[in-house]
């Protein structure tokens, strides 16, 4: 019987590659992905770092309400993450439109921001772990060409303030202060602390790794 077999189950309520590739950089395998369709509108006067934590826990809600379904992923640990990215209070939106992300550019130009990515874990038992981690970034002052040209990139599409830390974006960044992680999409420290601390074993596949 292999190790797999023998650990608990654990679904990653998302779609998202990088956070799939961020999971496995630190050993961990998701059985299964269940992106959750949700409405993640922010409510009216709601904190960016309110957002974050209430779109995560719904995320997971929603993902643990398919997984009890399905006979192979009942009792599963599952993971949720959302990725909220704010101006002051002001909370930029998941680009679809290339006017929507040139807009989000010039806002975020010459100036910090905050990234704050909300975590849920729930547990086999039901019971929920939550954490919201906050990063602090700051971009150079961004010419018109520098705008014009990340558009025409399309990495915009569908990232949080319109743009991919991990990609050609990370050419902006003068500054970055908490979890590079967390700016990708999900923060590793706490992410494996949280399903650590009630049980799953974060570090089950490490032996051998090199």
């Amino acid at each position: 019987m292999s190790d797999k077999s023998l650990r608990p189950k654990l679904v990653l309520a998302s779609a998202s590659p990088r956070r799939l590739e961020l999971l496995q950089q630190i050993g961990i395998e998701p059985d299964a992905m269940l992106p959750a369709d949700i409405d993640e509108t922010p409510r009216k006067k709601e904190p960016p770092r309110a957002l974050a934590q209430r779109l995560a826990v719904e995320k997971a809600e929603a993902a643990r309400r398919i997984a009890q379904a399905r006979e192979e992923l009942a009792g599963a640990f599952v993971l949720a993450a959302d990725t909220v990215v704010a101006v002051d209070r002001r909370v930029l939106p998941k680009c679809e439109l290339m006017e929507e992300a040139g807009e989000c550019l010039r806002r975020l130009s010459g100036r910090q921001h905050k990234v704050f990515t909300g975590l849920t874990v729930i547990t086999p038992r039901g019971v929920e772990r939550k954490r919201v981690v906050e990063t602090r970034v700051r971009f150079k002052r961004l010419s018109s060409a520098e705008i014009e040209s990340y558009l025409a990139s399309g990495e915009w599409r569908g990232k949080a303030g319109g743009y991919a830390v991990q990609g050609l974006a990370g050419a902006f960044v003068v500054r970055l202060v908490g979890s590079y992680s967390s700016v990708v999409g999900l923060p590793l420290y706490e992410a494996q602390a949280l399903l650590g601390g009630d049980g799953f074993p974060v570090r089950g596949a490490w032996a051998n790794r090199a």
